[in-house]
């Protein structure tokens, strides 16, 4: 009898182990996950923050890569919303996410510093009532010159065509900002539906091919610094990089008016360690986690507890100026017809440059 009263405990407690458990070995939420699985692009956060989250919690990160957007949705629709627990993307694409089911509703009482989230990059177009993502890191299209290399003083978008910059700039190969500096300098909006006014800007961007000496994403900030180019049309994270090279550059923001850009967190559907993903999303809340994310990545603190502890040699890049958020407009998604039409122009536009 008291073999089978053994066997039997020793039976429950593995019951009860076992039960605690999933197939691939994590815990559940219950007990608590030991593994998040955070999807985003490459180089998001210092090591020494992943290092310490891992630490403090006992939860592996998994951490796992993205190249595109695009790239992201593709791999989340064919998940279900599963396999990832946290996932970083830009506004236009967390829109869709949204919109498709493939994220799931945030339970803020998880979250207690949520409110060191800056309100100027809250309730914005992806996720108006904020019920979805949480901010991290926001950039702006912004001009950088080297007033040793170029003739004039550069004020806004406009004066890139000046016929002195012949060959002398630089900018990114996004085509929704280059179509969309043309749209500012016209007077119109980077979100226009009107084909003939998108046409209307393609034709100003083949009067700017001549001044274009390079397009690309990646290190565009390089070709500054080393005075390849003059002048260039870059991301916060390139400026921050080139300012801190040569701190004699001028950085521009455009009178035409900023465009503006979030990168959001938020947990997938699906998500195996929802329990994890909140735990990472309120440690890297804490403000001097985000100080050192954000000195990291060089793109703006959007934890306003946060934006006292940056570093000076820094803040001029990490943190907006006083009167930012009257002159801003986000690139949101538009119809195909018109996407159709940017598209047509941004290659027309590309094979005039000779890029």
């Amino acid at each position: 009898m008291k073999k089978l009263i053994s066997i039997l405990l020793i039976t429950a407690m593995l019951v009860m182990v076992f039960a605690g458990c999933q197939e691939d070995g994590s815990t559940t939420a219950a007990s608590g996950s030991t593994e998040l699985n955070l999807y985003t692009w490459e180089g998001m956060f210092p090591q020494e923050v992943l290092d310490g989250f891992e630490s403090e919690t006992g939860i592996k990160i998994n951490y796992i890569n993205f190249d595109f957007d695009e790239t992201m949705l593709a791999k989340l629709q064919a998940a279900n919303g599963g396999d990832y627990d946290l996932v970083i993307a830009d506004d236009y694409i967390i829109e869709t996410v949204i919109a498709e089911g493939l994220a799931q509703k945030l339970d803020k009482t998880q979250i207690p510093s949520l409110g060191n989230v800056n309100p100027i990059y809250q309730g914005q177009f992806y996720d108006p009532q904020d019920e979805y993502t949480v901010p991290y890191g926001a950039g702006v299209q912004t001009i950088v010159y080297n007033p040793d290399a170029v003739d004039i003083e550069i004020t806004g978008y406009a004066d890139l065509w000046d016929a002195s910059l012949g060959d002398n700039i630089g900018i990114i190969a996004n085509y929704r900002v280059i179509n969309g500096m043309a749209l500012k300098v016209l007077g119109e909006s980077y979100n226009t539906d009107d084909i003939a006014t998108i046409e209307s800007a393609g034709a100003k961007l083949q009067e700017l091919a001549p001044n274009i000496r390079l397009i690309k994403d990646d290190n565009i900030q390089d070709d500054l610094i080393s005075g390849e180019i003059g002048a260039a049309v870059m991301y916060t994270s390139q400026v921050t990089s080139a300012k801190l090279a040569n701190p004699e550059l001028k950085v521009v923001f455009p009178e035409e008016g900023i465009g503006l850009g979030i990168m959001a967190q938020f947990i997938p559907s699906n998500a195996p360690h929802a329990d994890a993903a909140y735990k990472f999303i309120e440690y890297i809340l804490d403000p001097e986690i985000s100080k050192q994310c954000f000195e990291y990545l060089g793109y703006y603190c959007t934890n306003a507890e946060a934006d006292g502890l940056i570093t000076e040699e820094y803040k001029d890049f990490l943190t907006l100026p006083d009167d930012f958020e009257g002159n801003t407009e986000m690139i949101e998604n538009i119809s195909a017809e018109a996407d159709a039409a940017h598209t047509k122009v941004w290659t027309e536009f590309k094979a005039a440059t000779g890029n």
